[in-house]
Parts: C-alpha cells; structure tokens; sequence
C-alpha cells in the first residue's frame, strides 16, 4: 500500500482518478437530471450551484490532473530506461497527500450550508460569504496544488537526471516531452492558484480587503490572477494527452511520427503562450480596448502550434498501414472531437462574438469537447495502449470498441446540442429556463445518462476483468507490426569513454513506445 515502487504509485493514482471521475460523474447526472425539463424537479437552485462547483473542482483536479500523474509514474521511467521516479517516497507522499484532500472536497456537501456554491472558479466576492465548505476546500486545493508541485519536480529530475546513456532529449519518447513541458507549467502556475485561494481565506476570516470593494479590493483582480492559473491548467491537462495521442498514433500507422522536432517545439510554444492569454476569459469585465485586442491575437496565435500538432498526426496517418484497435480508435476519435473543440474555441476568442456569448452554453460546450473529448477520450486511448504491458493480460476487444462507440456517440448527443442552446442565449449555472431551451436539454440531458453508464460498462467489463486477470496472456509486443516502432534506447557509448562501466539494468536496454 505504502510501496515507493512508481509502478504501484502509478496505478494508485489511476484507481484515484477513476473513483474520482464518477463522483464528478454522479454530479454531472444530477445536473443533467435537473436540466431534463424546465422547472425544478430534482434539486433546488442552491444545491444545483453547488453541484456545478464540485463537478468542476472533482473532475479538474481529482480526476484528470491524478490520472496523468499516474500515467507518468507508469510510462516515463520505463521510457527513459530509469529504474524508478528520481525520489520515490516524494512519490509516494504526494499521492497519499490526494487522498485528505478528496476527502475533505466531497466531504464539504455534508458541511452546515453545504458545499461552496461559487463556480468551480471560485470567484470572489462570492466566495467572501459562503459558509464553512468554502474553508475546507480551500484547503483541499491548496494539499492537492502541494501534491501536483511534489509531482512536478519529480518528473522534471527524473526527465533530467535519469535518462539511459546516449538518450538525449531530442530522442526521447513524446510523451516525455509533453510532460517534461507540462511539469515546468504546473510549477510555474500552481502557487499562483495558491495565492488566489490565500487571499481569499485572509479576505474572510483576517480582516483584509484583496477582493472586497467595500475595503477597497477589486473583485476583478481575483479573476485575474485566478485565470492566470487556470488557463495554462487547460494546458496542463492536454499536453500529456499530446503525448499519449503521439504515441498511440505511430504504432497503429506502422509509420514513425510525422515532424518530431515541430511536434516538441509546438508543445513548448502551446506552454509559453498559454501563459500570455489568460484575460481571453474576461473580455467582459471591462477592461481596456487595447487589452482586448491583445487577448484577443494572443488566442488566435495559440491555433497556430495546435494546428502543427493536428497537421502531423493526419500527416503520420497518411498512408500508413492502418488498423483500427481500440487504442487507435481512441487516438482518431481524440484527433476528431478535439479538432471541433478547437473551431469552437476561436469564435469566443473574438471579443464582439465573446460578448455575446460569455457564460453561455456555448462555453460549456467548447471546453467540455476540449476536455472530456480531449483529455479524456486520450486517458482512455493510453490505457488500452499500455494496459496489456502493466498488466499481461489483453483487454476484450469487441468491449472495447463498444465501449469506444458508446461514448463517441452519446458524448456528440450531450454536448454538440449545447452549442446551439448558448448561441441562443441560454446562460450557465442556472438550474431553471424558458420553454425555448426544452428540447435541446432533453437531448443533452439523455446522452448525458447513457455517456454515464459507458463509463460504467468500461469499469466493469473491461477494467475489472483485466484486474483479475480473466483474458488472454499479453503478447510480448501486443501490438502486431508495430514493434519496429518502439523506442529503442540508443546503445551508450564505448565503455573506454567513459573512466568506469555504466550500469545498465535490463529495463535500459529496451524501451517501451
């Protein structure tokens, strides 16, 4: 339980993430489930708040976030020939760290007022009068920010420090690099978010006024420095899904990756520039003309290196000897859903559009192809991908590719509707809505449901019979054909270079894709 092993840490994380993903999936059907008709049925309107705050701060930091920690712990030592993470029981801490901390998020629904009913941004002066919940998940995401920095700086040495000789960095798997690039933003913006949730702790309970305008404060300032945080956190939870798509992608076009080089140096310029264009989600607090247009461009050069990266994953497809197993069925889909996520993103980047379109649906739709179709849907492509090598046993299938067709369809049911109810004006977070909006929720609201219960199928027919190792022995190289693609650690130099013999372990010498 305790075990400094990364590949034990690994898998913990990932158990994590997904117990965490249907707690945050349960809120979303509750929130669906109120959205099924106008009126109130379920919930009333402070409760529903309440659930969108918490769906948000869960599936955010409790379930994306831990499951590609997890998915580094597992992949990036046996990819650089490392023997383990660089400090192990630093490891080992910051995953058990997660643990009080979900436990005090979930645990702020049965507080006395209920869980913090602010938004998942958590913006002030709201969060200046919520009752006691609000405290407790402060805390939890300031335990949970420690735990990702501990992460962080683990990965970055690690990277670093332990790669096999004659390994540089231009040779190393993409997955390395997106998370290399990854853990340089989580440290950069991580204290940032700390800050943010510090104030607004000193802003209730100590007398200051950072957020109060009664004291002189400036309740956008919150949502500035907030965003600092949370936009490059976008980032944060798509880069490594970069990296698994540039993996997956590869071995199932028995082609090598199209544009290497471009496809580390877009990762990198995506990091820099999402540091650059945080206020893109304020264009209508005010601020200056000038500022607006510099958001506004900033954005837009942001599609730039995205594009590169679709560009290259078409290009390494194209003809290629396809074949279409589950993981390749994910990685396609990602590359699909991902791309729209994308078109969708430009049009709130211009400020007259955005104006109109602030905190609509059309946002919640934008970002939830972004990240349930994109961070998610690449989760799930990395895990039939690399399931077979953590486990030994090969995944059904034909469960698979149900599992995969289940949720593509019934995701495009639930979100693709909630573009159009944001264009005609229907806003977020409301719990209630005229009779104009009824029949695209009930559609929204039913593929939500059957989305919910993909997740549900994929738990119990393919994960559980994995972890109990029901199915076929896993082939040494489970992916027929694509064996001459996996990264081979280039042999180190002549042992009369070097003033004694490196120490190579087994796991040095051959690398997994």
């Amino acid at each position: 339980m305790f075990a400094t092993n990364h590949k034990d840490i690994g898998t913990l994380y990932m158990l994590f993430s997904f117990f965490m993903l249907m707690v945050g999936g349960v809120l979303a059907l509750l929130i669906r489930a109120e959205l099924f008709q106008p009126g109130l049925q379920v919930v009333n309107p402070e409760l529903f708040n309440q659930l969108t705050t918490m769906h948000g701060l869960i599936m955010v930091f409790g379930a994306i976030m831990p499951a590609f920690v997890g998915f580094a712990n597992w992949m990036i030592p046996l990819q650089i020939g490392a023997s383990d993470m660089a400090f192990a029981r630093m490891n080992n801490f910051s995953f058990w760290l997660l643990i009080p901390a979900a436990i005090m998020l979930i645990g702020s629904f049965f507080m006395p007022g209920g869980a913090p009913a602010a938004g998942w941004t958590l913006y002030a002066p709201l969060t200046l009068q919520m009752g006691m919940s609000m405290d407790s998940s402060i805390l939890a995401m300031h335990i949970m920010g420690a735990s990702s920095i501990m992460g962080a700086i683990n990965i970055i040495v690690t990277i670093l420090n332990m790669r096999a000789p004659g390994l540089t960095l231009m040779k190393m798997p993409m997955f390395c690099w997106t998370w290399l690039i990854t853990a340089y933003l989580l440290i950069a913006v991580m204290p940032v978010l700390a800050g943010a949730i510090t104030m607004t702790l000193t802003d209730r309970h100590f007398g200051t006024s950072f957020f109060n305008p009664a004291g002189g404060g400036d309740p956008v300032m919150y949502q500035h420095i907030f965003w600092f945080f949370g936009h490059p956190e976008v980032y944060i939870m798509i880069l490594p899904a970069f990296g698994i798509i540039s993996q997956v992608v590869p071995a199932f076009a028995r082609k090598k990756l199209f544009g290497y080089a471009s496809m580390v140096y877009a990762v990198a310029a995506i990091a820099i520039l999402s540091l650059i264009v945080w206020a893109h989600h304020m264009f209508t607090t005010g601020m200056p003309v000038t500022g607006q247009l510099f958001f506004m461009y900033g954005t837009m050069l942001i599609a730039i290196p995205t594009g590169v990266k679709i560009f290259n994953w078409v290009a390494t497809m194209w003809r290629g000897s396809m074949t279409f197993e589950t993981p390749m069925l994910w990685a396609v889909g990602f590359i699909f859903v991902f791309t729209i996520g994308g078109f969708t993103g430009v049009i709130p980047a211009v400020v007259p559009v955005d104006t109109q379109i602030q905190d609509t649906y059309y946002i919640i739709a934008h970002f939830h192809y972004v990240l349930v179709a994109g961070s998610l849907f690449a989760l799930y492509g990395g895990f039939y991908y690399w399931a077979p090598k953590w486990t030994g046993v090969m995944y059904n299938e034909t469960r698979g590719k149900i599992h995969f067709w289940w949720s593509m369809i019934s995701f495009n049911i639930t979100f693709f509707p909630m573009h159009f109810l944001g264009l005609a004006g229907m806003p977020r977070r409301y719990a209630d809505y005229p009779m104009q909006f009824a029949d695209f929720n009930l559609i929204a609201s039913v593929g939500a449901f059957f989305f919910g219960f993909a997740q549900l199928y994929f738990f119990l027919f393919v994960v559980l019979p994995v972890m109990r190792g029901q199915g076929a022995k896993a082939p040494q190289r489970p992916w027929e054909g694509a064996e001459g693609l996996e990264w081979e650690v280039p042999s180190p130099a002549p042992f009369h270079t070097y003033e004694t013999p490196p120490k190579l372990d087994a796991s040095a010498t051959r690398v997994i894709g």
